[in-house]
């Protein structure tokens, strides 16, 4: 059984600019990653000293970044990571050539609707916060939880909210465009207000440092690998951009200068804003917290502010969800396209011009995953995805590079191949300390080995 490539000539539209294609990416880094993930990223190395992480996270990320810029602007279409891999290894419509492709979205289906499902479980405690500040109940920042109306429930809430933000992006790209930039105003003046209140209120003292915060032992490596997976987490979307490249205006210039911009900017704003809120809450304290950003204005100004600025992280939320499905949205669409994926997903809507099928497969899959545990979620999200993705890229960039001189290169890496190489050893490192995924990753592969010799595989004639 193989899959025939839709005859379909409805395609998507490129009505995505530079300001837009800057947004999504912005939207889409700077979601509810930090707000969440600040306790178990302190407590991965036991105090301050996990800030390193960050800022060697932020070094990888950027290198990556310059990867899928490069591929970005010389390969631009809709898919990201299945479009380059198809393009380099898999020209061939048939046989072995086009395994790695598939086994990009195979395992983008379970790592990609997993990273959106941790927004929308980790939002919940926010949510929670809000309510019972309207609800007049007991202070919630600093641990304590009060389920409201959700009687035990609330993932119900947060699946539903998949579904409704699925529903939202259901319409013209042009449209989604603009209404991204307004969703990554409320993004950007939330985190603003973060870094403003931290600064200005920064206490000094409060950064102290466990005895053996540096003394470097196999435990401290093992730890400081599960902060980078953390932080890597927090700064994905950086390539979110990359997705789009079919419905993006001047490609070639547009792509690296949206990646590019979007890892500076974030990378800054994501170590000022940490470095801001550990020095306004002790450490200590953080880590027990699942609400830090609240308990942090709480702490400088009170219950009532504290609920007030709650709604804009919920609205960060919201951005962050919207522009990440939206990009996503666009893998499976882009595979099928290319007979190369189930060819339902290649439907795009006959009057609002957007992959239907695809676009709410994955907010359905999102729904299923937000009754999972939120450190699940966020540990498959970066580790399924890092062989067949990352590795796979970046070996396909060298690759590209050596041999097809037809291509063109818009944009050519800094420093060549150092970036490269230096993300390479970054994936690799943070794999290698989280070997008890590994079960994970394979199972993953291996499963879409199988999935692809029954479905699409035949030999080559």
């Amino acid at each position: 059984m193989t899959f025939e490539k839709p005859n379909d000539d409805v395609r998507l539209v490129q009505g995505l600019g530079l300001p837009q294609a800057i947004a999504l990416n912005i939207a889409n880094m700077v979601g509810i990653g930090p707000f969440i993930t600040i306790p178990g990223f302190i407590a991965a190395m036991h105090g301050p000293q996990a800030l390193i992480a960050w800022v060697i996270a932020a070094v990888l990320v950027i290198c990556d970044g310059l990867v899928w810029s490069e591929l970005g602007a010389a390969l631009p279409g809709s898919g990201g990571t299945y479009h380059f891999l198809r393009e380099i290894f898999g020209k061939r419509s048939t046989g072995w050539g086009r395994l790695l492709p598939f086994l990009f979205v195979w395992q983008f289906l379970v790592s990609g609707t997993m990273e959106i499902a941790s927004g929308y479980i980790g939002a919940v405690p926010y949510v929670d916060y809000v309510v019972s500040y309207w609800l007049g109940e007991p202070n919630a920042a600093a641990g304590q939880r009060h389920v409201w109306f959700f009687r035990g429930e609330e993932r119900v809430a947060a699946a539903s909210a998949a579904l409704l933000v699925t529903l939202l992006l259901s319409r013209r790209i042009q449209v989604i465009g603009w209404l991204s930039l307004a969703l990554c105003a409320g993004t950007v003046i939330t985190v603003l207000t973060v870094i403003v209140a931290g600064l200005t209120h920064f206490d000094a003292s409060l950064l102290t440092f466990p005895k053996d915060a540096f003394e470097i032992t196999p435990a401290w490596v093992n730890g400081l690998g599960a902060a980078m997976l953390i932080a890597i987490y927090d700064y994905l979307g950086y390539y979110n951009i990359c997705h789009l490249g079919e419905e993006v205006r001047d490609p070639g210039r547009t792509i690296p200068r949206a990646v590019i911009t979007s890892v500076i900017v974030v990378a800054a704003v994501y170590l000022t804003m940490n470095l801001s809120i550990i020095a306004v809450v002790p450490w200590e304290q953080a880590m027990k917290s699942d609400q830090i950003a609240a308990l942090f204005m709480e702490t400088l100004f009170g219950r009532p502010v504290a609920a007030a600025f709650t709604v804009l992280i919920l609205w960060t939320v919201l951005a962050c969800m919207f522009a990440i499905t939206l990009g996503y949205s666009r893998i499976p669409y882009a595979a099928a396209l290319n007979g190369d994926f189930f060819p339902a997903f290649a439907r795009v809507h006959p009057t609002q011009k957007y992959p239907a099928v695809s676009l709410w497969t994955l907010g359905g899959l999102t729904a299923v995953f937000c009754f999972l545990p939120l450190q699940m979620v966020i540990e498959a999200a970066v580790t399924v995805r890092i062989l067949v993705q990352f590795v796979a890229q970046i070996i396909g960039l060298h690759v590209l590079r050596k041999t097809r001189p037809d291509v063109v290169l818009p944009f050519r890496m800094w420093l060549y191949p150092l970036p490269s190489l230096l993300a390479l050893g970054g994936w690799l490192f943070v794999l290698g300390t989280r070997v008890d995924l590994l079960w994970m990753v394979l199972g993953v592969i291996a499963s879409g080995v199988v999935v692809f010799y029954f479905f699409l595989w035949r030999p080559t004639s």
